[in-house]
């Protein structure tokens, strides 16, 4: 579906126009949408707007860096919007040109219509202005996703939600896992408006560069958040790991505690469980009694023995 709107040196926007009106010199500026577009309707980028083949081929290949390069008469860019809901990357490819706005995209973008809205009340009334919105609009739809992943976050790290510890680790996982695919879209973003702000190839640009450097401000705080982020789930995760290392000492240091006591008794228990015909102790008339007070003296030293040593002392129960 094509979408087209012009406005005319007068002042007078016109809306639904054929592509062959748009080469009128009574129009000043013209933006022409194309929204999931047929195969006829994606030939018209060559075979009426003579680009670039190398800049149809990377409309055409879903889905590119963001990218900017600079041609005779135009400038094509390559940006991503995110699904607010999915977080889905989306592809924006646009062609500048000082007097014209081409934008094609093989998902909608519902924010559209606002901006279509803001052009017919004169708001923006430049091309440049047009792609402006449509750069900051993307960008601005990170931060509502990113909040939530912020949330998500704080509640795992509070654990709010009262998961057990595998449950909670798989969600700081996946969380993390997450943040990695927005960090994979935010940064190449934020070089790309770096390289817009600095390029000295875009007609009327001066005008502007405060709104592009907005953007590119914009990026940066979020790129902060991420990284952020993904230092507090690593943080989460070090924790669980140290936590249950630390548990698994005390496991050992208490099955350390029952050998301590049980080998020495085992010992004797041992020795007087032999066999052998000659031994005194077998006939002494307290034997039985002595080798009970010894395991006695034995099986409540130690404990106690441990105990002043502080091996019962801070231990996870």
């Amino acid at each position: 579906m094509l979408r087209i709107v012009a406005l005319t040196h007068d002042g007078n926007l016109h809306k639904d126009i054929s592509l062959d009106e748009i080469s009128s010199e009574i129009y000043k500026w013209y933006w022409v949408d194309f929204e999931k577009p047929t195969q006829n309707e994606s030939a018209l980028l060559s075979t009426f707007f003579h680009f670039h083949p190398l800049a149809i081929e990377d409309c055409l290949l879903y889905i590119q860096r963001p990218k900017l390069d600079h041609y005779e008469d135009y400038t094509f860019f390559v940006f991503h919007a995110l699904n607010p809901d999915t977080s889905e990357v989306k592809e924006i490819d646009s062609f500048l040109g000082k007097n014209f706005l081409v934008t094609f995209h093989f998902e909608p973008l519902m924010y559209l219509d606002k901006i279509y809205n803001k052009v017919e009340s004169g708001t923006l009334n430049t091309p440049l202005l047009v792609f402006h919105a449509i750069l900051d609009e993307a960008v601005d739809l990170y931060f509502p996703i990113i909040y939530s992943m912020e949330d998500r976050l704080n509640e795992a790290e509070d654990n709010t939600k009262g998961l057990s510890t595998t449950a909670l680790m798989d969600e700081v996982f996946d969380i993390r896992s997450d943040l990695l695919r927005l960090r994979r879209t935010i940064y190449p973003m934020r070089d790309l408006v770096y390289r817009i702000i600095n390029s000295s190839r875009i007609p009327d640009f001066h005008e502007y560069h405060g709104y592009f450097s907005d953007i590119y401000d914009h990026l940066l705080r979020l790129s902060e958040i991420v990284e952020d982020s993904r230092e507090l789930t690593a943080d989460i995760r070090d924790s669980y790991i140290s936590l249950n290392a630390f548990h698994g000492n005390q496991i050992v240091i208490k099955l350390t505690i029952l050998s301590a006591i049980f080998l020495p008794l085992t010992f004797i228990v041992g020795l007087y469980g032999m066999n052998f015909v000659h031994m005194p102790e077998l006939k002494w008339k307290y034997g039985y009694l002595f080798v009970w007070i010894i395991m006695l003296i034995i099986g409540i030293g130690l404990p106690l023995y441990f105990k002043k040593k502080g091996w019962f002392n801070d231990r996870i129960e």
